[in-house]
């Protein structure tokens, strides 16, 4: 008689056992611990630290530095409550190397008795310079007694990143807890590449992450700091290529999704060419060209249109538009401001308008009556085109067929934005094209990054007759010269602009406030007229005023940083920006680019305050030797790191674990590759990745 079968069950894997399998985690936590992403094993042992502190060795009072965080032991000496500006708890504490002042503004009567006089302590926490020498605000500490002190710890303490109501200790306790369940079965070694066989080592997955989190006494710091340990390293490929992979993802969903079809109605969209007063480069018109060939098809076209300052995108959407239109569709602009909207709105009515289109506006600050007129119009179809602001993607504006958004400076918006527009083709059940554009370059390696899932266009040529821009750094010391330059442009028959960082006066800021500059340049130029425009005003003031300046009314326009993109004024040929120290260099470089758009020889000069930064000398120094939009950005990317150069509502979402996209960005273009092939040959494994790595983040990016 055979003996029966027996099966053995694999355990289960980490990522499909909850956190709530570990001793102590509730619903409450649980929620706690769902806010930093954290819903099962595997996403606590990739919860990796930040940084670490050294608890593993106690440093002799005598030898403390100022701003170094340790351990320390010694006994009090005194106690007392001191009354000045506060009340606080002052304790002395020597060693016999030296003595230090622990002091407590928070304390209870119990706090106050276990640190009385001879008692022993053990304390971490940073020393700084105060009062009474160095001092230890609100250590943590332990009383003991002498004879059986604590023991140290063995290896480096982790700290990680937590959210309110999860202490860093109760999150190392969950992390522990977490190893002690985990075996190298129920966490798989994923070998990828050969990209990651460079840095592939023989210790186990699991070993390498309990190294990560609890490093023993003698690891590397600094190494370990920097995210350049080899056990670090091979992750951080894992990780980007996960990156890469749930943006491939995206894209291959959306060559599975409906979009309409658009036909290229040659004979209107020659007619609207030939009418303009100017000829389009031969960039506009093999990009053009790009994305006619795209929303021809019935797949949702996602195309980022990258153009330097001035180098035509406006003129690239209206075709676009115009191509969905004489389809007999509708059409959605969106713009991240009032003024930038308001520019388009009247561009494209002054394009369209002609050939019969009707342009409508939406925005958040209409009165109920017009606004009412104009979302029955969208739902009807009569609004063939609609320009607006965050307004259009609400749920009460109702398309009747949108089959095209067009956005404007994307990174203005969050994803979850952009992912509400996409929605509203025809009740959600098609997919509009969408055309995102830019005038903000961005690195090429950067946006292979952030953008695998788009395609790529860009408008590499400036219009004929542009203008190059000269460039002066210039001390507020020499403001009067400065002041001088404007009277002379204006009584040349030129228009000036004059940039504040801040709308009011601030006590905390250095910054001339616009409404203080205009009125003082009012007073010392009484020959000009001048005008003042920012955010603050209504739409229609602030209609009103750029109206005045680009019909030649106002000669100066002192302005915040509102005017930064899409304001054309041809007769404007100086630009002053006040206090440029406090601004990105992407933005300084669309400011500059307000002026040089007509014939006249133009100037930037960026007016700089007392103090400069090594950071702002290095801005303002690129600034003036270089008007390429691409050679800024590299530059920008270098200087402040690519959550700002792409726009924090853009990344706020991708919260690398490990990885860096400015120290790590060389490895991009083979991870790409990398990522592309991966999925294609093993989708499994690239399955296992993206849970691994994004888990229920992986939405971010569906816009």
């Amino acid at each position: 008689m055979n003996s029966p079968v027996r099966t053995v069950n694999s355990p289960p894997l980490l990522h499909r056992q909850p956190v709530t399998v570990l001793k102590g985690v509730g619903k409450q936590l649980a929620i706690r611990l769902e806010k930093l992403g954290l819903y099962n094993l595997q996403d606590l042992l990739f919860h990796l630290p930040y940084r670490y502190v050294d608890r593993t060795r106690i440093t002799p009072l005598g030898n403390l530095l100022p701003f170094q965080a340790t351990v320390i032991e010694g006994e009090v000496r005194s106690a007392s409550v001191v009354y000045g500006k506060r009340r606080s708890l002052v304790c002395r504490v020597q060693d016999g190397t030296g003595s230090i002042t622990l002091r407590f503004y928070h304390f209870s009567a119990a706090q106050k008795q276990a640190l009385s006089g001879g008692a022993r302590l053990r304390c971490y926490g940073e020393a700084r310079p105060g009062s009474s020498g160095l001092e230890i605000y609100h250590p943590e500490y332990q009383v003991f007694n002498e004879q059986t002190p604590p023991a140290l710890e063995q290896t480096l303490t982790p700290a990680y990143s937590t959210t309110d109501g999860l202490s860093q200790p109760r999150l190392r306790t969950l992390i522990e807890q977490a190893f002690s369940l985990a075996s190298a079965a129920m966490l798989p070694d994923l070998t990828i590449s050969h990209l990651a066989a460079s840095h592939t080592t023989d210790t186990p997955l699991l070993e390498q992450l309990h190294y990560l989190h609890f490093p023993p006494q003698d690891a590397p710091l600094e190494q370990l700091l920097e995210g350049e340990h080899p056990y670090q390293e091979h992750l951080i490929i894992e990780e980007l290529t996960a990156y890469q992979l749930s943006l491939l993802r995206l894209r291959d969903k959306r060559l599975e999704q409906h979009a309409p079809r658009l036909s290229d109605s040659g004979a209107t969209i020659d007619q609207f060419v030939h009418s303009l007063p100017f000829e389009l480069t031969s960039a506009q018109q093999r990009v053009s060209e790009e994305i006619s060939n795209d929303i021809v098809k019935a797949i949702p076209m996602m195309r980022l249109l990258q153009g330097d300052v001035g180098a035509g995108k406006t003129i690239v959407a209206a075709l676009a538009a115009l191509q969905a239109i004489t389809s007999n569709k509708q059409v959605a602009l969106m713009a991240p401001t009032d003024i930038l909207a308001e520019q388009h709105r009247a561009s494209f009515t002054n394009w369209l308008a002609p050939l019969g289109i009707q342009v409508n506006w939406l925005s958040g600050k209409q009165k109920v009556a017009e606004r009412r007129e104009q979302l029955a119009a969208i739902a009807d179809g009569s609004a063939q085109m609609v320009v607006g602001t965050h307004a259009l993607f609400q749920e009460e504006v109702i398309f009747h067929d949108l089959a095209l958004v067009i956005i404007d400076e994307q990174h203005r918006f969050g994803v979850h934005q952009r992912l509400q527009l996409r929605d509203k083709g025809k009740g959600g059940k098609q997919t509009p094209h969408q055309l995102i554009m830019t005038a903000t370059p961005i690195p090429r390696t950067l946006a292979m990054s952030a953008y695998a899932d788009l395609d790529y266009s860009i408008l590499d040529e400036l219009p004929k007759g542009r203008q190059p821009v000269e460039t002066v750094v210039i001390s507020q010391k020499r403001r009067p010269d400065v002041i001088d330059r404007i009277r002379h442009a204006c009584a040349e028959g030129r228009q000036a602009y004059w940039v504040c960082t801040l709308i009011e006066q601030s006590e905390t800021l250095s910054a001339e406030a616009a409404e203080d500059t205009a009125a003082t340049l009012q007073e010392q130029l009484t020959e000009l007229n001048i005008g003042l425009i920012h955010g603050r005003l209504k739409p229609k003031e602030k209609e009103s005023i750029m109206l005045a300046f680009k019909s030649g009314e106002l000669h100066l326009l002192v302005a915040t940083t509102v005017i930064e993109v899409g304001v054309d004024v041809p007769n404007a040929s100086l630009m002053v920006i006040e206090n440029p120290e406090r601004l990105g260099l992407a933005q300084l470089h669309q400011l500059r680019g307000r002026v040089g758009r007509g014939t006249t020889a133009s100037h930037c000069v960026l007016l700089y305050g007392d103090t400069l930064s090594q950071n702002g000398k290095a801005r303002l120094q690129a600034m003036r030797e270089t008007s390429d939009g691409f050679r800024i950005a590299e530059i920008d990317l270098k200087l402040r790191g690519p959550g700002e150069v792409l726009g924090t509502r853009q990344t706020g979402d991708i919260a690398f674990k490990l990885a860096d996209l400015q120290r790590d960005m060389g490895l991009m273009p083979q991870i790409h590759e990398q990522a592309k092939r991966l999925l294609g040959e093993n989708p499994q494994v690239a399955q296992q990745l993206i849970d691994r790595w994004i888990g229920h983040s992986e939405q971010f990016a569906q816009a």
